[in-house]
């Protein structure tokens, strides 16, 4: 396997906080539009043929759509994509010759929280982000959506490689807690509370920086703020942190599938 070290993943993680943030950013500039996350055609007519998808809504179709021509470019080879179309053999296969990946980094898994990321940032994020009004800025919306969708379930399923680095930093710590499927433990030994609020601190104050107002002289108008920072910092404290922390601890309760006794005993004595 490849090495990597846990400083290259929170810079990875970092950066995704400044993507999030943005996107978060751009979706507000729109209305809720309740119409894209309706399961129904009165609004919006999606032509849907026989053969086709069909009870879907618009921000599913679109998801559909965006993850079609991503399948293609081999998106979702990467350790660190994951679909929301399920499953995957829906999706075209990809275009591209395969990536070599003959040393992977990360023990073979099947974990995709995405329906779970869906579901919470359809009914807890995006009613709070924007006014709940209809502006008709359907499309708008929605490829929004798709964008923050992407970006978040990519840093929750970056848990994987998280997991994986505590892991081989130190096996013993974790290979009773594995093999008792000890989901608590493995809960309390992955979390960092103080990582947890410098990361808390720190998406204070980003949100707060990227959504200031500046009026057309370059003056900084402090009572306006393109994001509602609770908003941001509430996200990730009760959804984003929380479900890392779930894709870590699933990662880590099958991390010793299909390895011999003789191979769990070398973990414990490297």
């Amino acid at each position: 396997m490849s090495r990597i070290d846990l400083d290259q993943i929170r810079q990875t993680l970092i950066r995704l906080e400044d993507t999030i943030i943005y996107l978060l950013i751009e979706r507000a500039q729109f209305a809720h539009n309740q119409p894209i996350y309706e399961i129904s055609d009165k609004v919006i007519d999606l032509n849907l043929q026989d053969g086709d998808q069909t009870k879907v809504s618009f921000l599913d179709w679109i998801l559909f759509q965006t993850e079609s021509v991503h399948a293609k470019v081999r998106r979702y080879e990467s350790p660190d994509e994951y679909p929301f179309t399920t499953p995957i053999n829906k999706l075209p296969k990809p275009i591209l010759p395969p990536l070599n990946q003959s040393n992977p980094y990360l023990y073979q898994n099947n974990i995709n929280i995405n329906p779970k990321i869906k579901e919470f940032y359809i009914n807890h994020i995006v009613n709070n982000l924007t006014h709940l009004k209809d502006d008709g800025q359907y499309g708008s919306s929605a490829v929004r959506d798709v964008e923050i969708l992407q970006a978040v379930s990519r840093r929750i399923h970056y848990g994987k490689f998280v997991a994986e680095c505590k892991f081989r930093e130190s096996p013993k710590d974790f290979i009773d807690s594995i093999k008792s499927k000890d989901y608590h433990n493995l809960e309390k030994l992955i979390t960092k509370p103080k990582i947890e609020e410098i990361l808390i601190n720190r998406l204070k104050i980003k949100s707060k920086l990227y959504g200031q107002e500046i009026d057309l002289n370059g003056n900084l108008i402090n009572d306006k703020n393109k994001i509602n920072t609770e908003l941001v910092i509430n996200m990730y404290k009760d959804w984003v942190i929380p479900l890392t922390r779930h894709v870590e601890v699933e990662y880590l309760l099958c991390r010793l599938d299909g390895l011999s006794n003789d191979e769990i005993n070398e973990l414990l004595n490297n």
